[in-house]
């Protein structure tokens, strides 16, 4: 199958000169082991699902290690969570072997419980997600943006994509649930993610998710952190200079790939993107994730937020830089309409660059450039 380029390549090479261990983890099929396998020719492969190789180091770590401890990838690690410090064990006994041991996993939680416990200072993470807009073929832009971004249905052409996306699910409730967490009933679990998807790009209100369902706001706050964890959804918290009060508001909710609230909502064909109900929520959520993808992928050090103010008018994406902020307001619509751009106006200072994507025309107002949302998705 024909390999396309990833941006992240960089990193992964970036880390492999810094670290005894680098980490990868990522959803499933996000391309982390096609990635590896094209990138690192000389690297033996290992995968973890594979049963027999979970036996075969089950009954003797140290003469598993010894097998493999020389440019080796270890594909799902969350499937055997002991190696962590079997690796640990030979990283120790020479630090300066940098790029030695790769590691993915698709669960981030566990990865990054075991890794931190075992790894510290001897591992650098990355997060590999499907396609970012760049790495998307041109005449497949358009419909990424509700049917998403997942490699095999790029290089598919979205062929069956809605019968990709159920298997997908099954696969990730019955059998990646279960290396995570209990979750209970699969039955609310599968209605809790599709009203989630139904109210992408909202804030989160977990007593109003826990009343339609009918169980309890704790649940709804464990089955959150799951869904996070297997990079099903990402939270984006609000922006105070008070940084208490960041873990004290409410987030917005948004899922890495759209793809998945098209399957959860039934949109299948553009039409049904366009003039539905969700077509300003999903293309919000197309764009902050297509944003989020590029942070992750360069290992850049920014933290993303949404920001609200006292007269409840928003900004819908901060990139905070440290030292300068990005302000981002998105719009759906093709016609500008100097309304679009008034909080921006009214909270973007003279460090701040500050945007409005759109699917109009380029322009600009004082210090606000207003963009075509490709134009903004190919330069950053």
């Amino acid at each position: 199958m024909k390999y396309i380029k990833r941006i992240a390549e960089k990193s992964v090479k970036r880390l492999l000169k810094v670290f005894p261990v680098v980490g990868i983890t990522g959803p499933r099929q996000s391309g982390k082991s096609t990635l590896l396998q094209h990138l690192l020719k000389d690297y033996e492969y290992v995968s973890f699902d594979d049963i027999r190789k979970i036996h075969l180091y089950e009954d003797d770590p140290i003469g598993f290690i010894n097998r493999y401890n020389k440019k080796i990838i270890f594909d799902e690690v969350q499937n055997v969570p002991e190696i962590f410090s079997t690796i640990k064990f030979m990283v120790d006994k020479n630090r300066q072997n940098y790029g030695n041991f790769v590691l993915t996993g698709s669960s981030n939680f566990s990865f990054l419980k075991s890794a931190s416990e075992s790894l510290a200072g001897r591992i650098g993470l990355l997060s590999l997600l499907p396609f970012q807009y760049q790495e998307i073929p041109q005449k497949l832009r358009k419909d990424s943006i509700f049917k998403g971004s997942y490699p095999e249905l790029i290089l598919k052409n979205y062929n069956e994509s809605n019968l990709w996306y159920s298997s997908y699910i099954d696969t990730y409730i019955n059998k990646d649930l279960r290396t995570i967490a209990n979750i209970g009933d699969i039955r609310d679990f599968s209605r809790f993610i599709q009203l989630l998807a139904s109210r992408t790009s909202q804030t989160l209100d977990m007593s109003l998710f826990a009343k339609d369902l009918g169980i309890s706001v704790p649940t709804i706050k464990r089955w959150i952190s799951i869904l996070e964890a297997s990079y099903i959804i990402f939270l984006l918290p609000p922006y105070y200079k008070n940084h208490g009060k960041r873990v004290t508001k409410s987030p917005k909710i948004y899922f890495f790939d759209t793809g998945l609230v098209s399957y959860f909502t039934g949109i299948q064909s553009y039409e049904l993107y366009d003039k539905g109900p969700l077509a300003g929520a999903l293309f919000e959520n197309y764009i902050i994730s297509e944003i989020y993808k590029k942070e992750l992928h360069t290992l850049s050090d920014t933290s993303l937020y949404y920001l609200r103010t006292y007269n409840k008018n928003e900004i819908d994406l901060i990139i905070d830089r440290k030292t300068k902020k990005d302000l981002i307001e998105i719009k759906k619509t093709s016609t500008f309409k100097s309304s679009m751009i008034q909080t921006l106006k009214k909270s973007c200072s003279k460090n701040d660059t500050c945007y409005l994507l759109y699917q109009g025309e380029k322009d600009s107002y004082n210090n606000i450039s207003i963009l075509p949302f490709n134009e903004y998705l190919e330069k950053n």
